[in-house]
């Protein structure tokens, strides 16, 4: 598939935009995605081409945590391997939906989860008690989100974090970190069989990771500076008018 200058320029915008969000709010596959399906890439494609700039992003935030002694290997290694199982089963799975049935699927799932991401609430700081045992954890939440995120993904990250917290009583911001590698193993594992599959749009993923990574510096300087919650509704707000575009387009052919 060709691009026009201007689609990649869309393309690298809109990543550019949720990089910075992303950074400061989580929820940027809400941006990139419908950026990518508005801009005519086919439905499986685009979670490919998306796979490739987020595997960028989650990457980097794993390689700086792990660098800094945040989290450590050998602990996460386990939960690593789930999560990747999980996240290669599902991307398998979405091979074989229907281009139609899924160009109806993913706008459906990015309303549910943009609808989710504006009401959910703010977790508390603080460790509580586990609810679920760790190997229990690891061979069922772990392996099941990593199916969402591999036939889908936007929020993945932020799922990982709410289940760190509510079911293994961990911390939000020890969650929140661990959430990083564990997002990088099913990302890294869906882009693989994308890959194989021959559902990568190059040009367009790598103009989105230059934007990527221009939207998270420019995030990093403005962490604890803007209200989360006005970015939530931001990202939600750009999600629909995008998603609009779309069906507006379907209803137009």
């Amino acid at each position: 598939m060709d691009f026009a200058v201007e689609t990649l320029l869309f393309l690298f915008f809109a990543a550019t935009v949720a990089g910075f969000m992303d950074t400061l709010a989580g929820g940027g596959g809400l941006i990139t995605i419908p950026a990518l399906v508005v801009s005519g890439v086919p439905p499986l494609a685009a979670l490919g081409t998306n796979k490739l700039q987020s595997s960028f992003g989650s990457g980097t935030s794993s390689f700086l945590l792990f660098k800094r002694k945040k989290i450590h290997w050998q602990e996460l290694r386990p939960m690593m391997v789930a999560a990747f199982v999980g996240s290669v089963a599902g991307t398998i799975i979405v091979q074989f939906i229907d281009a139609k049935v899924l160009g109806f699927m993913i706008p459906l799932v990015l309303i549910i989860i943009a609808a989710y991401f504006i009401t959910a609430p703010y977790l508390q700081l603080e460790s509580t008690e586990p609810r679920m045992s760790n190997n229990v954890y690891q061979k069922t939440v772990l392996p099941v989100i990593g199916i969402y995120d591999g036939m889908f993904g936007p929020g993945t990250g932020s799922f990982l974090a709410v289940a760190g917290v509510s079911l293994r009583g961990l911390e939000l911001i020890k969650a929140t970190a661990i959430a990083k590698p564990l997002n990088f193993a099913t990302n890294i594992a869906s882009l693989i069989v994308f890959i194989f599959a021959g559902q990568i749009m190059w040009l367009a993923g790598f103009a989105m990771i230059v934007g990527q990574m221009l939207g998270a510096w420019m995030g990093s300087h403005y962490l604890f500076k803007v209200n989360p919650k006005v970015l939530r509704i931001l990202i939600v707000t750009i999600c629909l008018i995008m998603l609009g575009q779309y069906w507006y387009k379907q209803i137009a052919v």
